[in-house]
């Protein structure tokens, strides 16, 4: 059926087209246009040291494989990528002319050293670059005697093509230094100048001995697909996931990006140092990394505010009271949160509250990303110094938070928390947190389940649902896999929720199995799906197969999607949008029936790896009034006509347009009450 699906590496890319696309959109503030080119970037780059990582160690070891949607070998993946990213990288190099175009019209003027007009521009540079660039740069000429340099990932280099006295070519590499004032360098004439370009003019004084023929900027993107089986065993998991990380910053090259300028014999013998085949090396017009934008927004924030989105407020839930104590407020009634739309406070207070509440017997955690300086983790320490039993499932292998997760875990064992640092085999990307609490002879469960991390920064600009609640039925639920995950075991039977890895996928199926039966009975039935991918085969079948029975179903799916809508004969009801604006969409929803229907939240998104290779949780949501808030978004959702693209059966994707009033869902949720 590869007619009706497609390849997940491809899908990811049309993803990170429409993150681009935000870079050019006129209904975006200029100065966030520059954030979404900076992301695009960025996104890229994970995307080649992750996926295309994998792929490659796959090309190599099993050159015959296919993928299960569109049969491709990885080569033939690899080869389409690469064609696909450069279309893209075109696109981006012309998306960012534009944006410093229109910027020159609000004061901020990006030069080129050979642009420059003042005589006192240059003597500052002459100066600046003497006394502030010049003592920290170690230029290297490739030789026998100075073999090629190790070159870290995502960093800038400037190679030179050289002559040396007798006419011999030589190939010349310097690091382009961290200066106190950054990459952007403020002129006397109130002009901006990148650190390379000015490196680019001096390079003659750096190889004095040489003759300086052309030069680029290169940067390097390392593989990150490091497998900690690779890692010798050590004493604790802890210090092996430590040794892994450095492991990782000395992987494979897999790209090479240049701006141009130099010949295509240097570019080959680039190509040989790193051991890349020349399909690997991708050119740019554009600077290669765009860290140098939060500078240029911290220029034009305060003269020009009109430039940026006009803040919004996260309200106030209306089901919180400020006042009253939040485990009070939850033994009355469920609680639900809306982030960023609504403040994360409550949850907070809520853990703050439950760390000196004599009542609070114990908290249980899983944390899979948390903010650098964490109010959650604090919360953790103060409820141990008080006295209560604190167990914290801290997930070591969250990729590339792995550094901060560690620092974290080490606090808390050292306050006293009994720390767990995952299972074997399995990822533990559950959202779940449980607070025993007596109540007189009774013992009760407060139990909160979310779509995100326990962060209080990303919960500012990733929409995520919380729910908390006192049903006891969840709680016990909860305890029991807190219990199975204490003794390093994943859980196969619960009665309320779902989880991941043995109880999620058939019960899905099963939920949709009951509208197929009411459809093929010719009744009214729906299946509806917000989350972020879609690439489980098992999944796409049982959409497929609903589909054929007549079910309608509705799909808001932020990135990679492998099912194909509208196909005829197999995805004729299916409807799948894609929302990319201001905020991450990150919210998982499931819906099943089309009167009172069963709604659920979850962490996990319609992959193979979330449904089968991670412990992950889904929630029923019984308050009817949080239940209609839930449809009542996810039908906001599919109305969203300002920032949603459909998804054609074709593949493509197309901004929607239509004479309805214009929504915007993500500001609406803001404006309106949720």
């Amino acid at each position: 059926m590869n007619e009706c699906t497609d390849n997940r590496e491809l899908s990811w890319l049309k993803f990170n087209d429409r993150v681009l696309l935000q870079g050019k959109d006129p209904g975006v503030p200029l100065a966030e246009r520059l954030s979404f080119i900076s992301i695009y970037q960025t996104n890229l780059d994970e995307f080649f040291r992750v996926r295309l990582g994998s792929l490659y160690d796959t090309m190599l070891f099993y050159p015959a494989a296919r993928e299960n949607k569109t049969n491709m070998t990885s080569e033939e993946q690899l080869k389409a990528c690469f064609t696909k990213i450069r279309s893209l990288n075109k696109k981006k190099d012309r998306i960012y002319e534009k944006a410093m175009e229109q910027l020159d019209e609000y004061g901020f003027h990006l030069v080129k050293y050979a642009d420059l007009t003042s005589k006192e521009d240059e003597k500052y540079l002459t100066m600046y670059f003497d006394r502030q660039i010049l003592p920290l740069i170690s230029p290297q000429v490739i030789s026998k005697r100075q073999p090629f340099p190790f070159l870290n990932n995502g960093e800038l280099y400037i190679a030179a093509q050289l002559e040396s006295k007798k006419g011999k070519r030589k190939l010349g590499i310097i690091s382009i230094v961290h200066t106190e004032d950054g990459r952007l360098i403020h002129l006397p004439s109130g002009a901006f100048i990148l650190l390379e370009d000015v490196l680019f003019h001096f390079l003659p004084k750096i190889f004095a001995h040489q003759k300086v023929i052309k030069a680029s900027v290169i940067r390097v993107t390392r593989s990150a697909d490091i497998d900690e089986e690779e890692i010798e065993d050590h004493h604790d998991y802890r210090s092996m996931m430590e040794s892994l990380i450095k492991q990782r910053r000395k992987l494979r090259p897999l790209r090479l990006e240049y701006t141009e300028g130099l010949d295509e014999l240097e570019l080959e013998m680039l190509a040989k140092f790193l051991d890349l085949d020349m399909k690997q090396l991708f050119p740019s017009k554009s600077p290669l990394e765009f860290s140098f934008f939060g500078e240029v927004r911290d220029f034009l924030k305060g003269s020009h505010p009109e430039l940026f989105y006009v803040p919004n407020i996260p309200k106030n839930s209306p089901l919180v009271e400020n006042r009253t104590p939040m485990i009070k407020q939850v033994l009355k009634h469920d609680i639900f949160l809306a982030y960023p739309f609504e403040s994360m406070a409550p949850f907070l207070r809520m853990l703050d509250e439950a760390a000196s509440d004599p009542n609070v017997a114990s908290i249980k955690m899983t944390l899979y990303r948390v903010a650098k300086n964490s109010k959650v983790v604090k919360a953790l320490i103060k409820a141990v110094e008080n006295g209560k039993e604190v167990t914290v499932l801290v997930e070591l292998r969250a990729r590339f938070d792995e550094e901060n997760n560690i620092y974290q875990s080490k606090a808390l064992e050292a306050a006293g928390a009994h720390v767990i640092y995952g299972l074997d085999g399995y990822k533990v990307h559950s959202k779940l947190c449980l607070i025993t609490y007596r109540d007189k002879s009774e013992v009760k469960y407060i139990t909160q389940i979310g779509t995100g991390n326990y962060n209080e920064k990303t919960a500012q600009f990733y929409t995520d649902l919380c729910l908390i609640t006192a049903k006891r039925e969840i709680g016990e639920d909860a305890n029991n896999v807190f219990n199975h995950l204490a003794q390093g075991q994943t859980i196969h039977d619960v009665k309320e929720l779902m989880v991941a890895p043995h109880s999620m996928m058939n019960k899905i199926c099963a939920l949709i199995d009951e509208q197929i039966a009411l459809a093929k009975a010719g009744k009214e039935a729906y299946v509806g799906f917000k989350c972020n991918s879609v690439t489980s085969r098992t999944m796409i079948d049982k959409l497929i197969e609903a589909s054929q029975a007549g079910v309608k179903i509705d799909m808001v799916v932020r990135g990679i999607c492998c099912i194909l809508p509208g196909v005829p004969g197999y995805t004729d009801h299916i409807n799948i949008i894609s929302i990319v604006g201001r905020y991450l969409e990150h919210s998982r929803i499931y819906i099943f029936g089309a009167q009172n229907p069963k709604v659920y939240i979850s962490s996990a998104d319609l992959m193979t790896r979330n449904l089968e290779r991670r412990v992950e949780i889904a929630a029923p949501v019984y308050d009817p009034k949080i239940k209609q808030t839930i449809l009542n978004m996810f039908k906001c959702m599919l109305a969203d006509n300002v920032k949603a693209c459909k998804l054609l059966s074709n593949g493509k994707y197309k901004r929607i347009k239509n004479k309805n009033p214009e929504m915007n869902c993500q500001e609406h949720f803001f404006k309106k009450k949720i």
